[in-house]
């Protein structure tokens, strides 16, 4: 992510803010991607904090993609939801870096309903997931207690709302993809045939998981091509990110990136994963400092670069 200018000082100011240390108003501008003086505020600004400017009407084009709230009379939901829908909007303004999502994107866009295992009336059981365009997203992991316990008891080295979006938004992306049969072909040599039976997939990795291996990012990867696919570009989203939002802050090694690195921009696959796994090792020795985890957990093998690089060529739009 960039480190953004306020529009009536010049100050630096940070994606998720609503002001400015000066005091000036400021909302985010998706297809320019800068922050804005005077703009139409999001409906959404005083409940949750959403400092995007609105989108032809009283939401921004984050908001207007959610069709389900969590129960707010359940109070600790609210939150929650805002936690949720900030994570929606820093990985929709990373996606329309390569054209997603934008006025210029003809295609559809992706529908999501924001649930909470808690309601009012009640516990209710949440599976997030993907079907025909619809993304259900579980709030209550926005509680970074919960989602530490679930990291754990599903052995996952990275588990967040952001992961969660990225990996869920990635099904979407492939049904968008496979409407071009060079795409099929592409993904069908590298991720296998994604018409295999998908709930007997998912039985016997839930019976026996995977190791991730050679040509796969996770044990969850191993599941089916599906969830290689979404595996595979939720990391890419990350490293991308990870190099963007370091460029920005002004960080660099040796070999690079250079002054006014643009992760986005950049075409060789090669280069930008193995630039982000030098720049997470190098952070990974900063938090051992502090006794903090790893930044980026995970070793990529050839075969995962091989399906990293695929997956970024269709990504980039231009």
């Amino acid at each position: 992510m960039q480190v953004f200018r306020c529009p009536a000082c010049d100050a630096p100011i940070w994606f998720h803010n609503l002001s400015c240390t000066c005091g000036a108003a400021v909302f985010f501008d998706p297809d320019e991607q800068r922050m804005r003086r005077d703009a139409a505020p999001c409906a959404n600004r005083d409940t949750i904090a959403c400092n995007w400017q609105a989108d032809g009407g009283d939401l921004c084009r984050s908001c207007a993609m959610t069709e389900t709230v969590p129960d707010l009379r359940e109070g600790e939901n609210l939150p929650l939801w805002s936690q949720t829908e900030a994570a929606k909007r820093w990985m929709l303004a990373n996606l329309a870096r390569w054209g997603w999502f934008t006025p210029a994107d003809p295609g559809a866009r992706p529908v999501f309903r924001l649930l909470s295992e808690q309601t009012a009336g009640g516990e209710a059981d949440v599976v997030m997931g993907h079907a025909n365009g619809v993304i259900t997203i579980n709030v209550t992991e926005a509680s970074d207690t919960v989602s530490a316990e679930r990291q754990e008891q599903l052995g996952e080295l990275y588990r967040t709302m952001l992961g969660h979006m990225r990996h869920e938004t990635a099904h979407f992306l492939q049904l968008r993809l496979a409407e071009d049969e060079a795409f099929l072909t592409g993904f069908r040599d590298l991720f296998g045939d994604e018409r295999a039976d998908y709930g007997e997939a998912l039985e016997r990795h839930y019976a026996d998981p995977g190791q991730p291996g050679e040509n796969h990012v996770t044990s969850y990867a191993t599941a089916h091509p599906h969830e290689d696919w979404a595996e595979t570009l939720a990391h890419l989203l990350h490293l991308t990110d990870l190099m963007d939002s370091a460029a920005s802050a002004g960080l660099a090694l040796p070999d690079g990136p250079p002054p006014g690195y643009d992760a986005y921009a950049e075409a060789d696959t090669d280069a930008l994963v193995t630039q982000a796994v030098a720049m997470s090792i190098a952070v990974n020795h900063v938090n051992r400092a502090l006794d903090l985890p790893d930044l980026y957990p995970f070793v990529l093998a050839q075969g995962v670069r091989d399906k990293l690089s695929f997956a970024h060529t269709h990504l980039r739009r231009g």
